[in-house]
């Protein structure tokens, strides 16, 4: 019988992070790419700055108001 491996939460919780910061990322290189001189530090902490308890709530906000209204 084949063995199945098990992830661990925390194996789960750090490849979401992960995968979270680099949406997150990707959308801060864009919105810097438009916005010449502004620090991507900054538009990083204005747009994770909305749900800032944590990567999920800021993916969550994130991803749900993409649809509504642009950055």
């Amino acid at each position: 019988m084949k063995q199945q491996r098990t992830t661990t939460l925390e194996d789960r919780i750090s490849e979401l992070r992960a995968e979270i910061d680099g949406i997150i990322d990707a959308r801060v290189s864009r919105i810097a790419s438009e916005s010449p001189g502004v620090p991507a530090g900054v538009i990083r902490n204005l747009l994770t700055a909305r749900a800032p308890s944590c990567r999920c709530a800021q993916y969550i906000e994130l991803c749900g108001t993409e649809a509504k209204a642009p950055d």
